[in-house]
């Protein structure tokens, strides 16, 4: 498994969290090799840790966040990891 983790600031809480819930979570649980994502919030950082069951889908779903990013964020990082252990 290969998990996408995204950093991003957040320019606008509450549209940030509409857009979350309404578009970008159902989008992405419909990826090819979804198998689980979970998104955190402290004050205006956000982080998201997204787990495909291939390194390819993961790439896949990396590629599309950096040209799908919302207007009420800002893209700090992208990244690609291997998964190395979960419980």
């Amino acid at each position: 498994m290969h998990a996408v983790i995204v950093n991003v600031t957040i320019t606008d809480p509450e549209a940030a969290e509409r857009v979350l819930r309404e578009q970008i979570v159902p989008r992405v649980s419909q990826a090819p090799g979804f198998v689980t994502g979970h998104w955190a919030r402290k004050d205006n950082s956000g982080m998201s840790m997204i787990i495909f069951d291939t390194e390819e889908a993961a790439n896949g779903m990396s590629e599309q966040i950096a040209s799908t990013a919302p207007d009420e964020v800002t893209l700090e990082s992208v990244e690609v990891r291997e998964v190395v252990a979960h419980a």
